[in-house]
């Protein structure tokens, strides 16, 4: 496995291929991002461990997610089962998805921890959504300032964890080596992931105010309500569906990754 430089560019065309690619399994797909987002949420809403527990098995998830895009490309109609990739591995890479599944969760945690100390917790609910946004709230410097600090600390980390999921399964590295060769990746790639971000960003905005020019052309505001919702998610989907075009242009496969990543 080596490092690869990709143009600017590169970073519509990852947002392009997960569209595609979006649109020929589009049932699969957003059938594995609705099951993905319950286990999360049914996990979340445990008492006391809910929480970390989500974040514990998120990085397994999100290469469920990448193993089904995957399939996807290769005309092949990806299973639900595909989604617990990581459960059919074997112990070794059970347990070394486990424990990189267990530091995203400190790291997440300490991140919404330390904008908890600033206001609170009153960013952490909202967040969590365990309260309802208020212009007071929104407003407030303490909710700002624990906002930006946890943008601040989970960008960082999400950069680490990118990647990682699919260096641990598919190239054996261990928990900590695949998020250093992560974080590597992206910022050696900064501007790819820097139009990645911005193409998406974009995407949305685009949607929000179609669906709101729609909803006013009718004389039908419920109907932007009623569909901004699905239309998100659906994006979203599309949004997982290209991260594994992000992993893929990084990162040279040797003769001995291709091997494990066909299985």
């Amino acid at each position: 496995m080596k490092l690869k430089l990709v143009p600017a560019r590169t970073g519509a065309t990852w947002v392009k291929l997960g569209m595609q690619t979006f649109f020929k399994q589009p049932l699969a797909l957003a059938g594995l991002f609705f099951i993905f987002m319950a286990v999360m949420s049914v996990a979340s809403m445990l008492p006391i461990i809910g929480l970390p527990l989500a974040m514990t098995l998120l990085p397994a998830a999100t290469l469920g997610l990448m193993a089904a895009t995957r399939e996807a490309t290769q005309g092949k109609f990806p299973m639900p089962l595909i989604l617990f990739t990581a459960l059919h591995a074997g112990p070794a890479k059970l347990r070394a998805m486990l424990m990189l599944g267990a530091l995203y969760a400190a790291g997440f945690m300490l991140a919404m921890g330390g904008s908890y100390l600033v206001d609170g917790g009153g960013f952490a609910r909202l967040y969590l959504g365990g309260s309802a946004p208020t212009a007071e709230l929104l407003q407030s410097p303490d909710f700002q300032s624990a906002m930006w600090l946890f943008i601040s600390l989970h960008l960082p980390l999400s950069l680490m964890f990118w990647h990682a999921p699919a260096l641990v399964f598919w190239h054996d590295l261990p928990p900590l080596k695949s998020m250093f060769f992560s974080i590597v990746a992206c910022f050696r790639n900064f501007w790819a992931f820097t139009v990645f971000g911005l193409s998406w960003m974009g995407t949305i905005v685009v949607a929000v105010l179609t669906i709101g020019t729609l909803g006013n052309s009718t004389g039908n505001p419920g109907l932007s309500s009623m569909l901004l919702f699905p239309a998100l998610m659906l994006l979203a989907s599309m949004f997982f569906t290209s991260l594994y075009f992000s992993y893929r242009d990084s990162f040279e496969l040797e003769s001995a990754d291709l091997d494990r990543t066909a299985t």
